[in-house]
């Protein structure tokens, strides 16, 4: 169409692929393995952000650590290299200690009145302390509730954790509850956990039955003793940076999706433990222990008090009372 402007064609036949513009594409890292609940969750929040958005968002799941642990995870988060990570509470409490509170011993006896209490009064505490940071949290997810696995002997109670070495994450209440218990403790990444273990770097690691399953480390720890002994979250993070690159449409679309991902990786997650307690059981190479709750209970109870003299010990009074009453 001579001396036809170019606004005029794409007026008349609709703009040509070539001048559309590109998706925006956020990268979403984690450190899970392929079938945990985790990167199940991931995989379905990358499709409705782009079914939601009608493929102006695309969002690339890197799992399995491709982009270093949680630490380098979240320093890129920071810096805006990484766009979105589903961390661990413990790799996060290193810039938002108020967050390894939540993994205090026996606090949660099970993963839904976790994440309640972070959708509510507990969260909007936590996310100005984020955003101080260059971090959005746009959801939490379910770490579990966490269990003791070792390669020597049965445990039981909190003796017979003595003289053993275990790894936890760097996560200041695993720490002081293993220590408590009488345990030696090494900070491991979780991706050369099970090399470690193999290796007898370390005798035990501390895990929700979905991350023993699915990183296979029940083969290397055969002893399994269900201690229940604290509850972890996964905060996901969205950097500032490219938080701020979005629209208002745009974030909606983002909670939206989170939202729904978030529920469908606690339902997984509830699914997998149900399941994965009855598997383990009925695997004759492993041995599966019922702990002596109460002595766990009394013999960390010093714990509570040693985090309430922090300088936050304000939140962590506020967290036991709010939770224990």
């Amino acid at each position: 169409i001579q001396g036809a402007s170019i606004a005029g064609i794409v007026a008349i036949t609709g703009a040509p692929a070539i001048l559309r513009a590109a998706p925006m594409k956020i990268t979403f890292g984690h450190g899970a393995a392929a079938g945990n609940p985790r990167s199940i969750a991931a995989d379905k929040f990358a499709e409705l952000v782009k079914a939601k958005s009608g493929g102006a968002l695309e969002v690339a799941v890197a799992g399995a650590a491709q982009l270093g642990d949680d630490a380098a995870m979240l320093t890129s988060l920071r810096t805006g290299t990484l766009g979105i990570s589903a961390n661990s509470q413990g790799a996060v409490s290193s810039v938002v200690p108020e967050l390894a509170a939540l993994g205090l011993p026996f606090l949660f006896t099970n993963s839904a009145d976790g994440v309640k209490l972070l959708s509510g009064k507990i969260g909007d505490l936590l996310k100005p302390k984020f955003e101080a940071l260059g971090l959005i949290p746009i959801g939490y997810w379910d770490n579990g509730i966490r269990h003791i696995t070792n390669s020597q002997r049965v445990i039981k109670t909190p003796d017979d954790l003595k003289g053993l070495k275990f790894r936890t994450p760097p996560d200041p209440a695993t720490i002081d509850i293993f220590q408590a218990l009488g345990a030696a403790t090494v900070q491991i990444a979780f991706a050369e956990l099970y090399v470690a273990l193999q290796q007898k770097v370390v005798d035990g690691q501390e895990n929700p039955l979905t991350n023993i399953a699915s990183s296979k480390i029940y083969e290397v720890n055969p002893f399994i003793s269900l201690s229940a002994h604290k509850w972890e979250c996964n905060p996901v993070l969205m950097s500032k940076m490219a938080w701020n690159r979005l629209d208002a449409k745009q974030k909606e679309i983002v909670m939206e999706a989170m939202s729904e991902a978030t529920a469908l990786q606690i339902k997984t997650s509830d699914e997998a433990n149900i399941k994965l307690a009855t598997d383990f059981r009925a695997n004759k190479s492993l041995t599966i222990t019922e702990v002596d709750l109460n002595a766990f209970r009394k013999q960390t109870a010093s714990v509570f008090d040693k985090w309430e003299q922090k300088p936050f010990g304000a939140f962590v009074k506020d967290l036991r009372k709010t939770v224990l009453g």
